[in-house]
């Protein structure tokens, strides 16, 4: 009670809430820096990757008269540093630049690495197609939100790290796709629909295979005379982010169990994930692949299991966990997505909202069941005590839903705003799931300003 009456006391000053011990959650998270500390790594004779140059890795393959760079970083400031890191290990110049999928972290830097020669830039043929069906309807909310799962807005002092990378900034590149930097084209010249293609760079001979996952216009590179395969973003070492809190159309969980299959047919001797450090060793490489691969599969059928019996979203996100074995894998740990989420997006992805109970045909709005919270409750001054009582005793989620329908009823309640930031903040501060942490904190920030109390 002390620990949880510490923060509540604070006053909801922010500021002070930084300077509180650890909690075991942020200990935790701090721990995962490990995994992305920054390295240029060796992973075969001529190839190498950089780790926590960027969010995303960036790989060098050294071929006969040029190299080929696989994912380009962020941003140009990124790239201009693994660039640099590059050059000294090999001064030949960049022949081909291959994009595993269109996620900015993974293409913004592309200008750093191309010079007078302009190399080839493979892609797959529907590269950015997460993001164009929305940029066409006129969406912009995504991007506010993906500012927020990464903690944009949050000062330094508040952002640990990402859960499978550390805790950067866009800098002066879009984040969410490829797109030209001035003069310099940085779109893909050469790309393919699906299946394998065979391509020969710089006398590497490198396959690009279809793999949609966290995107539909993902692939993998193989690299057989190394026997080693980048794997993009359909592996890190986290619980794969089968849906990304920002949104997104939806990432089709049943396709990438299948592109997880393809990976390990490939007996792969070191795998290079999107993120993280990579997994170098025959066993390490097909086990991670295994486990990645066993718990979306499992994730997936437990789901559609429970649909077909009737349970509802909610029931099936309070339910399914991964087995044992799988969930105390520290490759599976919920640091980056969250088995909950990817139950409710499964769900959604193959049935749409409707959760099958007719109660949620027409269910009441947040207003008129505030309304009727607040009569059953005796009065909305008992909601307020109410939810005071619920944060002073740790209950956070309820203190958080109960701020939520005194706000229906009020909107400028500063109140109800200081007590459900305060319940964000110890929300934030006991998970150990980056995204979900920086958009409790980023979120908290907000209706502190908006009550004027920081």
């Amino acid at each position: 009670m002390k620990k949880i009456l510490l923060v509540f006391m604070l006053g909801y000053l922010l500021p002070l809430v930084s300077l509180a011990q650890d909690t075991e959650a942020e200990t935790l998270l701090k721990s995962r820096s490990n995994f992305f500390s920054r390295e240029i790594v060796q992973i075969a004779p001529d190839v190498y990757t950089a780790v926590g140059y960027s969010p995303a890795n960036s790989s060098m393959i050294v071929g006969d008269d040029g190299v080929v760079i696989i994912d380009v970083g962020m941003s140009p400031d990124h790239a201009a540093d693994i660039e640099a890191a590059f050059q000294e290990i090999s001064q030949l110049p960049v022949k081909g630049i291959i994009y595993t999928h269109g996620h900015g972290d993974h293409t913004g830097g592309a200008s750093a690495f191309i010079g007078d020669e302009a190399p080839e830039i493979w892609a797959m043929e529907n590269f950015g197609i997460e993001d164009s069906p929305l940029i066409a309807a006129g969406l912009t909310i995504q991007r506010q939100r993906g500012s927020k799962q990464a903690g944009f807005a949050l000062p330094d002092e508040l952002r640990i790290n990402n859960g499978i990378a550390p805790a950067m900034r866009p800098g002066n590149a879009n984040p969410f796709s490829a797109n030209e930097s001035g003069s310099i084209n940085t779109m893909p010249t050469h790309t393919f629909a699906e299946g394998r293609k065979q391509i020969e760079i710089a006398g590497v001979t490198l396959e690009l295979v279809h793999a949609p996952g966290e995107t539909n216009d993902q692939l993998y590179v193989w690299y057989p005379d190394q026997k080693t395969l980048f794997a993009g973003d359909n592996l890190y070492r986290s619980f794969p982010n089968l849906y990304a809190i920002r949104g997104t159309p939806y990432r089709d969980v049943f396709a990438w169990v299948e592109s997880m299959d393809k990976m390990l047919e490939e007996d792969a001797e070191a795998v290079v994930p999107g993120h993280t450090y990579p997994f170098i060793g025959i066993e390490e490489s097909r086990g991670a692949l295994q486990n990645h691969r066993d718990a979306i599969k499992f994730v997936h059928d437990k789901t559609v299991e429970g649909m077909n019996a009737g349970m509802t979203e909610d029931a099936l996100a309070a339910t399914v966990r991964l087995p044992e074995h799988l969930a105390s894998d520290p490759n599976l740990g919920e640091y980056y997505g969250k088995v909950s989420w990817a139950v409710r997006s499964i769900f959604n992805g193959y049935l749409g909202w409707y959760d099958g109970n007719p109660a949620n045909l027409s269910p009441l709005s947040r207003k008129e069941e505030a309304l009727r919270i607040a009569a059953l409750a005796g009065g909305a001054e008992i909601l307020l005590e109410t939810a005071k009582s619920a944060l002073a005793n740790g209950d956070v989620q309820w203190a958080s839903q109960l701020s939520d329908y005194l706000l229906a009823l009020n909107e400028g309640n500063n109140e109800a705003k200081n007590i459900k930031a305060d319940a964000l903040t110890i929300q934030a501060r006991n998970s150990s799931n980056a995204l979900a942490r920086n958009y409790y904190l980023t979120i908290a920030n907000q209706l502190r300003q908006e009550a004027g109390s920081e």
